[in-house]
């Protein structure tokens, strides 16, 4: 929406004015705009030139102010307030200096009680590009932390309740379309520059919206500091690229994504980096490597993907900081919800935000979430290579979160009932859910998990044409790669992810089955989920 210096209306056969006084009448100012017809010399061929209204200045001030609280919600930075006139406007000078005395930076009270630095507008108006500082916002987070202690409250708040980047009375977060941000004078910029005011630079390095969501998932995850970034493969390479040194040593484990695997064997060596890969319950091996070498971090999915299995998150971490090393774990299928990594000793823990935590399959995005130190080292990199966020996806992801517990905690009852349905039915070999106690990482899960996840992966007793017959029997299921999402999604791993592999290679080394199927529960009602998948069993 904008508001253009000039509104012309067609000529009428009549010599009637346009509007009425009371017509024009604003309740907001009681202003009354001026009606101009065109002089005789306007005249061309019958047809009189357009008329202009003017409108006294108070009156652009109040609809400026109306329109831009009407307006912050659908991503409107700034509303056009323009003289209304057929002359041009006047040359405006710039904006008085302000004193290069830190403290002489006015401040202004946003509408909820943040402080806001370098200006500020009423709770009538919108402040693009200005955050709380530091004070206030360690006010905000210990506010949240008093008021909320569920998960289910901290989706909905946290990040937006008590304070964001934007002063604004809408109950939404708005979406900060831009791409650089402006300061009102070279002090100013200065003081930014040597941390004594606090602003937005440049759309790489920051954004309100996305604070917004970073403060958000820091609350979920009980982190320091959360990154939000453009996908989860690229919160890994960035992960390893910030913290990893050339010439390190890492250890990973022989489960889990496809394309993190192919970047730590492809990309990682070209830095000088080894890596180790281990079984996931393998501890022993664990303790060996880091005793025989110096290793930097360890790193895994838990749960794993596509076999789920479950990394004892304390013990990793106890015997990793006593050799030094990190730990990072990417819980993107158990989601904060159900699984709090920091809490169990985790220095870092990463997200493919795409999957439950935006839940919609609308959005790709990715996070990585620890302390202030860690997170910031990952930040310098980012900042210089890019993967940036488009606001337009972190208000998406933050919307996806305020009913992230009602899903999960759906497709955990969903996926857990399911698994044990699967696992009694006589044309399922295997099935692979931490949930049950056929798991071999069950007694972990339970002890580290609130919920199992909404993801079940199982073999089909059958081969690659049987298994590809169940799939495509099934009636309600896309077959997609992805999970996490308010539909249910469907894969065979070992055509998804795996078909450029041969059968005794992808057998081999990442023990990928022809009649692995991978199925991810969405919010669909159980009993139409069932039903669709014992009528697709019976067809093989």
């Amino acid at each position: 929406m904008a508001i253009s210096s000039a509104l012309c209306l067609p000529s009428r056969p009549h010599s009637k004015p346009y509007f009425s006084a009371a017509d024009c009448r604003s309740s907001d100012s009681g202003a009354r705009p001026r009606i101009e017809m065109p002089a005789a010399s306007s005249l061309r061929g019958g047809r009189a030139s357009p008329l202009i209204l003017r409108f006294p200045p108070n009156f652009v001030r109040q609809l400026s102010i109306k329109a831009r609280r009407n307006c912050c919600n659908i991503g409107v930075a700034q509303i056009a307030a323009a003289s209304w006139s057929n002359d041009p406007p006047a040359f405006e000078g710039p904006r008085p200096a302000a004193s290069s005395d830190a403290s002489a930076v006015p401040e202004a009270a946003g509408s909820d009680g943040s402080t806001l630095v370098g200006g500020g507008v009423d709770h009538s108006g919108v402040d693009l590009g200005v955050p709380v500082v530091q004070d206030a916002k360690a006010s905000v987070v210990a506010k949240t932390a008093a008021l909320f202690s569920s998960d289910g409250s901290l989706a909905v708040h946290a990040g937006e309740r008590f304070g964001r980047g934007i002063s604004t009375d809408g109950i939404t977060t708005p979406v900060v379309n831009t791409s650089a941000y402006w300061f009102s004078n070279s002090d100013e910029l200065i003081d930014f520059k040597e941390k004594r005011h606090a602003s937005f630079e440049y759309g790489r390095y920051g954004n309100p919206t996305t604070q917004a969501l970073e403060e958000k998932m820091s609350a979920l995850e009980r982190a320091e500091s959360t990154l939000f970034v453009s996908s989860g493969m690229y919160a890994s390479v960035a992960m390893f690229s910030a913290l990893v040194p050339a010439g390190g040593h890492i250890v990973t484990t022989n489960d889990c994504y496809r394309k993190t695997r192919i970047f730590i064997e492809s990309e990682l060596p070209k830095m000088g980096i080894l890596a180790t890969v281990i079984d996931p319950a393998d501890t022993e091996s664990l303790k060996s490597t880091l005793e025989q070498n110096n290793v930097t971090l360890f790193f895994t999915e838990s749960p794993t993907n596509p076999f789920l299995r479950c990394i004892d998150i304390e013990l990793v971490s106890r015997l990793c900081h006593n050799n030094g090393a990190l730990v990072c774990i990417d819980g993107t299928f158990a989601s904060p919800v159900n699984q709090k990594a920091l809490a169990l000793g985790a220095d870092l823990i990463l997200h493919s935000a795409t999957k439950f935590i935006a839940g919609h399959n609308d959005v790709i995005g990715g996070c990585i979430s620890g302390s202030e130190e860690l997170i910031s080292k990952i930040q310098l990199y980012h900042n210089v290579v890019g993967g940036v966020l488009n606001p337009n996806d972190a208000y998406m992801i933050l919307r996806g979160m305020k009913t992230l517990h009602l899903r999960v905690q759906n497709q955990n009852s969903t996926a857990l009932r399911m698994a044990q349905l699967l696992e009694e039915h006589p044309k399922i070999i295997h099935v692979y859910y931490p949930g049950l106690p056929s798991h071999p990482e069950h007694h972990i899960a339970k002890c580290q998990m609130t919920g199992f996840g909404g993801v079940v992966s199982f073999e089909i007793a059958g081969d690659l044409s049987t298994t590809k017959k169940f799939i495509d029997s099934l009636k309600i299921p896309y077959i997609a790669p992805s999970f996490g999402g308010c539909e249910s999604i469907i894969d065979q791993p070992a055509i998804m992810s795996y078909w450029d592999l041969s059968r005794p290679e992808r057998t081999a080394k990442y023990g990928i089955k022809d009649n692995l199927v991978r199925f991810s529960f969405g919010v669909e009602g159980f009993e139409d989920l069932n039903a669709d998948n014992l009528q697709s069993l019976e067809k093989i």
